[in-house]
C-alpha cells in the first residue's frame, strides 16, 4: 500500500471528503437522538413514579437498605421498597420501567423499550459505515495509512471510538453513554474539518516507516478507550451526587435512572483504563524505538514525548491510587477525566502550537 511516488487519486480523495462530511452530519443526528432519548425517558420515569405515588396516596418510608433515590441507576424511587417500585408500570398497563434500567454489569435487562435510543444506535451504525469508507478511501487515495497528519489522526480516532462503542453495544447496554460518546465524536469531526483541514498528500519522509502503523494505531486505540472511560467518569460523578441526594431524601435528574450505579461505572472505568494503560505503555515503548531509528536517540525531550509521558504518569497514578491507596469514588473519576484532558491537550494544543520533532500536524506554517 505504501507508495510515496504514486500520484494522489484526486477523485477518491474527493469522495473521501464528501463521505467524511456526510458521516459527521449523521453522527450529529445520532447525538440529537440520544439526547432526545435521555430527555423523553426522564419525563416518562417522572410520570410513572408520580402516577404510582398518586395511587398509593402517600409515600412510605422503606428500610435503609432498600431506600434508593429516583436518580440512582437501576434503582427505585425515594421512600419506596424494591418490590413496590421495581415495576412502576403498574400505573400504566403495558409499560415496564425495568426495560429502561441498566444493572451494574451493564447487561440488557429487557425488551428494549427505548425506541429512540435503538434508532440512535442504528443511525450511529450508518454513520460509522460512511465514516469507515471515507477513512479507507483517503488512505487508498494517497497509497498509505490514513493517519499522517492531525486531520487524519482526529478522523481516524473518531472512527475507532465509534467502532469500540458499537462493539461494546453488541454485548453490553451502553446506550446511556451514547450522548457523551457521540458528542465527543462530533466534536472531533468538526475540529478536524474546520480546524485542521489538510489536503490528501503523501507522508513526510520521517513518517514513511512501518512504525507509523504500529505506534499510531495503538495510540489511537488506547485514546478511544480513554475517551469512553472519561464519559463513564463524568456520569459516575453525576450518579454519585444523585445517590447522595437520594440518601438525603432529595430528588435528582430522572435520566440517571438509565445509568448504572456509581460503583458499577467506576468498576468498568477502572477495567478499561487498565487495558488502555497497557496500550499506552506500548505506545511509549514503540515511540522510543522509532525515535532511535529516526533520530539516533530513544528520548529527545521533545514536547510531544514529554506530554505522552505525562499522560502515562497520570493513568499510572490513577491505577496505583485506586488499587493500593483506596482512591475510589469521585477522586478516581477526576483522575480519569484529567488523563483524558491531557490526551486532548497533547493532540490539539501541543501538535498545533509547540514546535518540535513531532511537528507533523500538516497545518500551514
Amino acid at each position: 500500500m505504501f507508495n510515496p511516488t504514486a500520484p494522489v487519486n484526486e477523485q477518491l480523495a474527493l469522495y473521501s471528503d464528501l463521505f467524511m462530511l456526510i458521516a459527521a452530519l449523521v453522527y450529529a443526528a445520532a447525538f440529537i437522538l440520544f439526547t432526545i432519548d435521555m430527555a423523553t425517558a426522564s419525563v416518562t420515569i417522572r410520570r410513572l413514579e408520580a402516577d404510582l405515588a398518586a395511587q398509593r396516596g402517600q409515600v412510605r418510608t422503606a428500610p435503609a437498605r432498600e431506600t434508593v433515590g429516583v436518580a440512582v441507576g437501576g434503582s427505585t424511587a425515594v421512600g419506596a421498597s424494591d418490590s413496590d417500585t421495581a415495576r412502576p408500570a403498574a400505573a400504566e398497563p403495558g409499560v415496564d420501567a425495568d426495560d429502561d434500567l441498566v444493572d451494574e454489569d451493564m447487561d440488557y435487562t429487557g425488551g428494549g423499550r427505548r425506541p429512540v435510543a435503538n434508532v440512535a444506535v442504528a443511525v450511529l451504525a450508518v454513520g460509522w459505515a460512511l465514516h469507515a469508507f471515507a477513512v479507507v478511501a483517503r488512505g487508498l487515495a494517497a497509497y498509505r495509512v490514513p493517519w499522517g497528519n492531525l486531520y487524519e489522526f482526529m478522523t481516524t480516532g473518531a472512527l475507532v471510538i465509534t467502532t469500540v462503542y458499537l462493539l461494546f453495544l453488541l454485548r453490553k447496554d451502553l446506550r446511556f453513554v451514547g450522548t457523551f460518546v457521540t458528542g465527543i465524536v462530533v466534536a472531533m469531526m468538526c475540529a478536524a474539518t474546520m480546524g485542521f483541514p489538510t489536503p490528501v498528500g503523501h507522508l513526510q519522509p520521517p513518517l514513511q516507516t512501518p512504525w507509523l502503523v504500529i505506534h499510531v494505531s495503538i495510540a489511537v486505540l488506547a485514546s478511544s478507550l480513554f475517551a469512553l472511560t472519561a464519559a463513564m467518569s463524568v456520569l459516575q460523578l453525576l450518579q454519585d451526587r444523585a445517590e447522595k441526594r437520594a440518601a438525603a431524601g432529595e430528588r435528582s435528574w430522572a435520566f440517571l435512572r438509565l445509568v448504572p450505579a456509581a460503583q458499577g461505572l467506576e468498576n468498568w472505568s477502572y477495567r478499561l483504563n487498565a487495558v488502555g494503560f497497557v496500550m499506552w505503555t506500548f505506545t511509549l515503548i514503540a515511540g522510543a524505538i522509532w525515535a532511535e531509528a529516526a533520530w539516533g536517540r530513544y528520548w529527545n525531550w521533545d514536547t510531544k514525548e514529554v506530554w505522552t509521558f505525562v499522560i502515562w504518569v497520570v493513568y499510572a497514578a490513577y491505577l496505583h491510587a485506586r488499587a493500593t491507596r483506596g482512591w475510589t469514588g469521585a477522586r478516581a473519576a477526576w483522575l480519569s477525566i484529567v488523563g483524558f484532558l491531557c490526551i486532548v491537550f497533547n493532540y490539539t494544543i501541543v501538535n498545533t502550537y509547540f514546535p518540535g520533532l513531532h511537528s507533523y500536524a500538516g497545518l500551514p506554517g
